[in-house]
């Protein structure tokens, strides 16, 4: 039972450490509340009004913003940021 649960988190971790915040433009309804909920004050709602992923350099990936989305806008995403190519 356990294992699975350390999995799930370890995942979870992974994601946040390789991605970005990414919204779902056409099921926001601007309530600001992934802002509110935004440790270091980044405008998660204007990226979700613009549609534009949260490449703010300053983002913890801390999940407060996908986690308090009462419409599941917000999602991770990974990026190839981080990645060497061969």
């Amino acid at each position: 039972m356990f294992r699975n649960l350390f999995q799930a988190d370890s995942a979870r971790q992974e994601a946040l450490a390789a991605g970005y915040v990414v919204p779902d433009q056409t099921r926001c309804v601007q309530c600001g509340i992934c802002t509110f909920n935004c440790p270091i004050s980044i405008d998660v709602r204007r990226h979700a009004w613009q549609g534009s992923p949260v490449h703010n350099s300053q983002c913890l990936t801390c999940g407060e913003c996908v986690k308090r989305c009462p419409r599941g806008v917000l999602r991770f995403e990974r990026t190839n940021l981080f990645t060497t190519e061969a």
